[in-house]
């Protein structure tokens, strides 16, 4: 299984409206190396939801229910886009800035490529981070 943390602007498209849905669709993607995680992703595989530029947070958890396929938001064979469902909330919402400040998380894509929308975490990464939002 692999890990991952995914992006939403929560006013465009939030974790709450995520859980309403029952499911959602993740695309829109536009950059080459968001791309390539996108097609990495696995039926099964867990992703973190990190709210951005609103909030700035991790809120909740998602499973990876559809592997990738065309975007259909493009008419452009090169972008794909996966199906994913609600997991759980997070009790606490954790931060960007207790991610920044976390010894431990020092290595996190989200510091290192922080304007990437689709980043692969390490399971140690993905469960330490679930510990902080209990």
């Amino acid at each position: 299984m692999n890990y991952w943390l995914i992006k939403s602007e929560p006013d465009v498209y939030s974790f709450d409206k995520l859980v309403s849905d029952k499911k959602g669709i993740w695309d829109g993607v536009r950059n080459y190396q968001a791309r390539n995680n996108l097609k990495e992703m696995k039926k099964g595989d867990l992703a973190l939801f990190y709210h951005s530029n609103i909030g700035k947070e991790v809120v909740g958890v998602v499973k990876i229910i559809k592997e990738n396929y065309p975007d259909p938001t493009i008419d452009d064979a090169r972008w794909v886009a996966v199906e994913v469902e609600p997991v759980k909330k997070l009790k606490t919402p954790v931060t960007l800035q207790k991610i920044k400040t976390d010894a431990v998380l020092q290595q996190i894509g989200l510091i290192k490529q922080s304007r990437l929308s689709v980043i692969k975490l390490k399971k140690e990464e993905f469960d330490y981070i679930l510990l902080l939002g209990e």
